[in-house]
């Protein structure tokens, strides 16, 4: 399991060993009374539309049993997506990538750091500009993969909060489409922890899984052969931030079928990144 999903379960059992879920659900069951008998008023104004009546009573009845287990629910329907990740995790051998990398390089640094910069620093210009690209990159990998694990976490504790909120408004035509929005923000929340999975996959696959085989210029970095051992790896660590600050926005793409521009954005991207 990835540290960014044993981070949200965290929250969620913090969550749930206080009050907050029980008042939520207890509001959230009022709120769904008031839609389904709105609902029932918006069937008798379109001239006693039983259809409409009958189906806002199957939603009612399902929420109704949905919140009775709305915990169990959520963790089963989020659990899919990271049963997926977890399966690839374990069955690939290639475990969490930017999680050993940030472990390999935090060492390496401590052994080499320090000293290939002040190198480069006294090499003039071209020296100082090398070392500030260098620190650049081992400073903002540390911090994209800290934002990226904290605002998974926040948005799964936001959406299992406000959940019961959104989906008691299902029953009512017209604003119950924000519960269908919500259930589209919960399988893009879902297909974060797919994609991270699939990115430790090819970054293994193109030698970029550890410092070993990236400083022995193997795979994608053949063209990159007689770079600085240190510029190598901050070129590896600005790759993973931009690829793990891009997973939100293509889960949503993927999610929302918009493949084509997203690849179209990608290449914008990374021409701005080059």
């Amino acid at each position: 399991m990835f540290y960014f999903e044993q981070l949200l379960q965290t929250a969620l059992s913090g969550i749930d060993s206080t009050n907050i879920m029980t008042t939520v659900l207890e509001v959230a069951s009022t709120i769904l009374l008031l839609s389904f008998l709105y609902s029932a008023y918006q069937a008798f104004a379109s001239g006693g539309d039983v259809r409409m009546l009958a189906v806002s009573s199957v939603k009612y009845l399902i929420l109704g049993l949905v919140f009775t287990s709305y915990g169990t629910i959520f963790r089963a329907i989020t659990g899919m997506f990271n049963s997926v990740a977890d399966f690839i995790f374990s069955s690939t051998g290639v475990g969490d990538v930017f999680s050993n990398w940030m472990g390999q390089l935090a060492n390496y640094w401590q052994a080499q750091g320090w000293s290939s910069i002040w190198g480069l620093i006294t090499g003039g210009i071209s020296g100082v500009l090398s070392a500030a690209i260098i620190i650049v990159g081992f400073i903002i990998y540390p911090i994209s993969y800290l934002l990226f694990t904290v605002f998974y976490a926040l948005y799964g504790t936001v959406l299992y909060v406000v959940g019961p909120f959104v989906l008691a408004l299902l029953p009512t035509r017209g604003i119950g489409e924000l519960a269908r929005t919500y259930a589209v923000n919960v399988m893009i929340f879902g297909a974060w922890g797919l994609i991270y999975a699939i990115i430790q996959v090819l970054m293994s696959a193109i030698n970029l899984n550890s410092i070993d085989a990236v400083l022995n210029a193997n795979g994608v970095l053949n063209s990159f052969i007689g770079s600085g051992s240190m510029i190598l790896l901050a070129i590896v660590s600005v790759l993973f931030s931009i690829s793990i600050a891009l997973i939100p926005y293509f889960a949503s793409r993927i999610v929302r079928g918009d493949v084509g521009s997203t690849m179209f954005a990608l290449a914008g991207t990374a021409a701005t990144a080059a």
